[in-house]
């Protein structure tokens, strides 16, 4: 009797009146809006703009699923154009296949057309997007949980995987594959996160090291998995692609920190034009209020030395506007002393000193 295992859900989709809702496609799109938020965090730090991250991936997430989805095609064609099967099928994404060695080949040229549309070095989007793809590859996983599929051998561990019967697979308990590598993959995650904040990856090293350190899970994961696939010496095609894209993102870490070392100080341009012309238009503002409060104070200073202003009933006149009538009185005086004496033959002593 088995103590422990993960159960599957009895079934992947649930039907909402004529709407199905699919388990499958539930997890590809939370990873996908997990993988845009993240990366835009993570975008913001390096100086780029809010919503860049989700404009490229508009271009990037299309082309990643028909890539994903051509390279599960190509390499289990059997499974869609041997005798007895529907080659209709091949377009059933929702029923599950999604490579991800296509994804992010096709994925990348997505996002080339998005980043040369605004700008911005691939490499660098990469490396802000890198950490991001590995948590939505960690939440994609669990839709093969959805649909029972891609298990491992069978097993009589605490955390096996039952599965039921039904279409091309049997009943039993077997290895958890989905969830070996969903947790690898979040462990691919804060390696990225810890390197490049230790190291300050750039120049598209931190996607490299994502790549690399997938790679090397995908490798031991998949040779556990016993759903069919093509063999070539002995391995199944997978983990002959996965060894392989490993020592290539290896070698580009390499090449790449001794051709082009350190991290690039701009990562998008306009956003740097922003964060200028938005310095220019403070400092601006604060030169007009400067000059405004240099006037005001000049005004005021020149009202204070003008006698009498601002008090309530002083005289407007200042000092020499009130000595010229006092002049005028003491002339006329002297004038009535001089027409006097002539009149009386005596000069007053007081007209004298007048």
């Amino acid at each position: 009797m088995d103590l422990a295992y993960i159960p599957s859900p009895s079934t992947g989709v649930i039907h909402l009146g004529p709407v199905p809702l699919r388990g499958y496609a539930f997890c590809i799109i939370i990873g996908v809006f997990v993988a845009v938020w993240f990366g835009n965090k993570r975008w913001l730090a390096r100086g780029g703009k809010a919503g860049t991250v989700a404009d490229i991936a508009v271009w990037a997430v299309p082309f990643g699923l028909v890539g994903g989805r051509l390279y599960h095609v190509i390499t289990d064609y059997q499974l869609y154009f041997s005798e007895g099967e529907n080659w209709v099928d091949a377009f059933k994404i929702w029923e599950g296949g999604l490579g991800i060695w296509g994804a992010i080949a096709l994925g990348a040229v997505g996002a080339w057309i998005g980043c040369r549309r605004r700008g911005i070095p691939l490499p660098a989007y990469a490396d802000a997007i890198a950490p991001g793809i590995a948590l939505a590859q960690a939440i994609g996983r669990w839709g093969n949980w959805f649909n029972q599929e891609l298990y491992g051998r069978r097993t009589d561990l605490p955390w096996a995987l039952e599965i039921s019967e039904g279409p091309n697979r049997e009943a039993g308990l077997y290895h958890p594959t989905f969830l070996y590598e969903s947790l690898w993959c979040v462990g691919v995650a804060l390696l990225v996160v810890w390197a490049d904040r230790r190291f300050r990856l750039g120049h598209g090293r931190a996607f490299a090291l994502y790549v690399a350190a997938y790679c090397a899970g995908r490798a031991w994961i998949e040779y556990m998995r016993v759903d069919e696939a093509h063999h070539v010496l002995g391995l199944r095609l997978n983990v002959w692609t996965a060894i392989v894209v490993f020592l290539l993102a290896v070698t580009y870490i390499v090449v790449s920190s001794r051709t082009r070392p350190g991290r690039e100080e701009v990562v998008e341009p306009a956003a740097l034009a922003d964060v200028a012309k938005a310095d220019a238009e403070k400092a601006a503002k604060a030169d007009a209020e400067k000059a405004g409060k240099a006037d005001g104070d000049g005004t005021d200073a020149a009202e204070a030395d003008e006698p009498g202003a601002g008090k309530p009933g002083a005289d407007p006149a200042g000092p020499a506007d009130r000595a010229v009538p006092a002049r005028a009185d003491r002339d006329t005086a002297a004038t009535r002393a001089k027409a006097g004496s002539e009149e009386t033959g005596v000069k007053p002593e007081s007209a004298e000193k007048s």
